[in-house]
């Protein structure tokens, strides 16, 4: 803790970057190396599939932020404070929390796993792929959830590192055991799953070596006032966690309105969008997720110089992504789409146009989303889910039914652009208003 509100801030932001990003990057790697290996052994029904699925993965990481997040973003200010009573109560309900919420999900899933992808836009031969895929992956939802959590307390217990390490592993596991099980053993799709789930056991378990070292100082504990602090977590992980949520109910959307409007061609492309946006969004949760515990702990100490520092900093890693992202959509578009599958013609023929208009959406996506984080360190929970739902559900969503009713069919990719724009606006104006007040 010394180290947070004592240590240099330019280094301490930047160690805690690099480990949060390289957690951030390789948990792509579970989705993007499943997308580009099920693209080229099934084709575009293979892609069709990740657009599919990608609302599910919204919805169980969702949960993981929730409980994960939000406690966390508690811990560290109560510990900030020198609550440490306190601190160590959310930590505890977390674990619950996420318990509870993990049953619920393998339930859920198990039992509307038709209907759902149904929803979702598949049709009865992506049905089909949908089910052998998720067949393993419903065993590792606890798994998922508890990655989440777990990493979020090691960033919080200054032992990032760990958390990155153990990401990494699991992430090489996936590369390998999806080359090995989709074409070695000829397992397809359902190999593809098995890979996913075996990786993440692999850094549940290791994380959990940090109970066993000399550096931990997390402690289950019984907690006072039970109810009224999980209402906290939920309140302060909200905003977080409805980002992913809002993953899954924008691509339920977005998957409709393109086999509605478009086909399933259009849809294929939307499945490496879906990959692309994927690793974009992990690596801004990376820049938000390096700075919750560095600007909560402050924020609980009253060290407002040393936030706005971390707030400068991670504006700047923001921009720098924003950029690195509009140029690898916009360049060379039809040699992503041939990394992510054996493409058509006419997928070739539609693909640039799609990937450069949607593409553009990427510049602010980093700062929109590193925006949520941040007004959920400095106790904002309401700025910050009012973001969220604008973002991912609300704008979003409007615009997604309307501008292909309004303007013709291919207005559809505008959709996300506008959406940044707007939020950006709203979340520079009360940055600066909450900026105001604490400095």
């Amino acid at each position: 803790m010394d180290n947070i509100l004592q240590g240099k801030t330019k280094p301490l932001y930047f160690k805690y970057l690099i480990a949060a990003s390289g957690s951030a990057m390789v948990s792509c790697i579970f989705g993007t190396v499943d997308g580009i290996m099920i693209g080229r052994y099934h084709g575009p029904s293979g892609s069709a599939v990740i657009a599919v699925f990608n609302p599910l993965w919204g919805f169980i990481f969702c949960l993981a932020l929730l409980s994960g997040i939000g406690g966390s973003v508690l811990f560290a200010n109560h510990r900030g404070k020198g609550d440490e009573k306190s601190a160590q109560q959310f930590f505890t309900l977390s674990l619950v929390f996420g318990a509870i919420l993990s049953v619920i999900a393998m339930l859920a899933i198990g039992i509307f796993r038709d209907p759902l992808f149904k929803l979702f836009g598949a049709d009865e031969e992506l049905l089909h792929l949908c089910k052998l895929y998720l067949r393993p992956i419903l065993y590792s939802v606890p798994s998922c959830i508890f990655n989440t959590i777990i990493s979020a307390y090691l960033r919080n217990d200054d032992n990032p590192n760990l958390a990155t390490v153990a990401v990494i592993i699991g992430g090489v596991f996936n590369c390998f055991g999806d080359y090995f099980f989709i074409f070695t053993l000829d397992m397809g799709i359902y190999g593809a799953g098995l890979a996913t789930a075996i990786g993440q056991f692999i850094p549940l378990l290791i994380m959990l070596t940090h109970f066993l070292s000399k550096k931990n100082t997390l402690r289950v504990v019984k907690p006072e006032k039970p109810f009224n602090k999980l209402g906290a977590i939920t309140l302060n992980g909200f905003s977080t966690a409805i980002n992913d949520f809002a993953i899954g109910i924008i691509s339920i959307l977005f998957n409709r309105q393109i086999m509605k409007h478009l086909g399933t061609d259009a849809l294929a492309v939307y499945g490496v969008l879906a990959c692309i946006t994927a690793f974009a969004q992990c690596l801004a949760y990376g820049t938000g997720q390096a700075a919750q515990p560095l600007i909560s702990q402050n924020f609980g100490a009253r060290n407002y110089g040393r936030i706005r520092k971390f707030l400068k900093y991670g504006v700047f890693t923001c921009v720098i992504m924003g950029i690195f992202w509009i140029l690898v959509t916009l360049l060379f578009p039809n040699a992503r789409v041939h990394l992510f599958m054996k493409p058509t013609e006419e997928v070739i023929r539609i693909a640039p146009a799609i990937l450069r208009i949607y593409g553009i959406s990427y510049l602010l996506l980093p700062f929109n989303i590193f925006a949520t984080y941040y007004f959920q360190s400095i106790m904002k929970p309401r700025i910050s889910t009012a973001a969220s739902v604008m973002r991912g559900i609300v704008i979003s969503g409007v615009l997604v039914m309307v501008l292909p009713m309004i303007f013709e069919a291919s207005s559809i990719w505008y959709t996300m652009l506008v959406t940044e724009i707007i939020v950006a606006v709203f979340s520079i104006v009360y940055m600066r208003k909450c900026n105001t007040e604490l400095y």
